[in-house]
């Protein structure tokens, strides 16, 4: 009977995979032909084909398939975004970077929380964890929306930077602030900090020592044995990566962007692989991040929860518009004019205040307080699924217009500086 219970689950799974799947490319060929982001087109999807509307997919926030979806599929968009970028570019902005994936993440977290308090009436704390939710950006998003809309080099990279190395410092201020919540910690900013040096630290050093390993293993002149099997290696090392640093209680996300910033940068330390063999990895990499797009966005459009988000429809649209319009504008200007080095224009940071878009990474992180019956929980639950759709809905179908306004678009298929 068992057995039986099993085989049926199975099967059940592997049907809403197909439909994942068929949904997807259907969704994928939409976004092309009106030329918008294909994460928009998936997260519609999702709240189509989810329990609240068709009902054809309904995988529980909380499951274990979802989980391993949502982990992997991070993962591996993160080291997409992160073998994307450049060391020389990246050498440039290294400060705002910095910044903004930590004093920005506290200054978001304050506005936001501030907003929280005045308009819903929470106590304060609560206002302030529901800041600290959504105060992250989200990889997930923007790095296929910059592989879509090809902006000005320094800043496509920033952003990205950014919302791969702020997830850590989000994590750390969410749970600092549950913990005075719930009444089991005093809050202290020097273990705050060092906990932030520790998570990054040994996320950054997991991932360049595997990035390194497996541009020896598929790219040194010597060393290439596994040229062959260079897919693999790098689906095995993304996994490894996350895993090794999460076991080190560090941040998995930060190993995994790390090891696809060294494995695409592997040219600067001497390794280069065969036209024939880059090319084909370029291609399994590309399908694999779209297939994991699909999966991740229609499976968070299908869990957004409209009874909850409907109780606080309109209080939580104006603590989004906090979000957006004063918080995220404060945040980029505070942060970016701090870095006299890269000496950035109006334009670029206006740019960079209209793009953060909210998604996998908070959603997650609601879906963790809700499970742990924080206090105000649902309201902070709802508040991050209105601001994952309203930023995603709105912020990634409008990126390359905007771009294309301040004059930050590239017009060819290569960045420029």
């Amino acid at each position: 009977m068992e057995s039986n219970a099993a085989i049926e689950l199975s099967k059940h799974v592997l049907l809403t995979f197909g439909a994942i799947l068929a949904v997807g490319s259907f969704s994928g060929l939409l976004a092309s032909k009106f030329k918008v982001p294909d994460v928009v087109v998936f997260l519609l999807a999702g709240l189509l084909v989810g329990p609240g509307m068709l009902g054809w997919v309904d995988i529980k926030a909380d499951s274990a398939i979802n989980q391993l979806i949502l982990i992997f599929g991070s993962c591996y968009i993160l080291f997409d975004g992160g073998a994307t970028l450049r060391l020389k570019v990246l050498k440039e902005v290294w400060i705002t970077i910095v910044v903004l994936a930590t004093m920005g993440v506290l200054i978001a977290t304050a506005i936001t929380g501030a907003a929280a308090y005045a308009i819903l009436g929470q106590p304060l704390i609560v206002a302030l964890l529901l800041g600290a939710t959504i105060a992250s950006t989200d990889p997930a998003t923007l790095v296929p929306v910059f592989k879509q809309v090809r902006i000005k080099d320094r800043v496509a990279q920033t952003v990205m930077s950014e919302s791969a190395f702020n997830d850590a410092m989000g994590a750390i201020i969410t749970f600092a602030i549950l913990g005075i919540a719930m009444g089991q910690a005093e809050f202290s900013a020097g273990d705050a900090l060092l906990d932030l040096l520790k998570q990054s630290g040994i996320g950054i050093v997991t991932g360049a020592v595997l990035g390194y390993l497996a541009a020896i293993l598929i790219a040194h002149e010597k060393w290439n044995f596994l040229a062959e099997y260079s897919p693999v290696v790098t689906l095995m090392a993304v996994i490894g990566a996350y895993m090794a640093a999460d076991g080190l209680h560090s941040s998995g996300f930060m190993a995994v962007f790390v090891f696809g910033i060294v494995l695409g940068n592997k040219d600067v330390f001497g390794f280069e692989m065969e036209g024939k063999e880059e090319e084909r990895l370029e291609e399994y990499i590309l399908t694999t991040s779209l297939i994991m797009r699909m999966f991740i966005f229609i499976l968070l459009g299908s869990q957004v929860n409209f009874d909850l988000m409907a109780k606080y429809l309109l209080p939580g649209l104006a603590v989004v518009a906090i979000f957006m319009l004063v918080a995220r504008p404060a945040t980029v200007f505070a942060c970016a004019l701090s870095d006299r080095r890269a000496k950035w224009s109006l334009k670029e940071m206006l740019f960079m205040c209209w793009t953060r878009e909210t998604g996998v990474i908070p959603g997650a992180l609601a879906g963790m307080l809700v499970g742990m019956k924080a206090p105000g929980a649902d309201i902070i639950a709802s508040v991050t699924f209105i601001a994952i759709l309203t930023t995603i809905l709105i912020q990634a179908t409008t990126t390359k217009w905007l771009a294309g306004k301040l004059g930050l678009l590239v017009e060819d298929n290569s960045f420029q500086q």
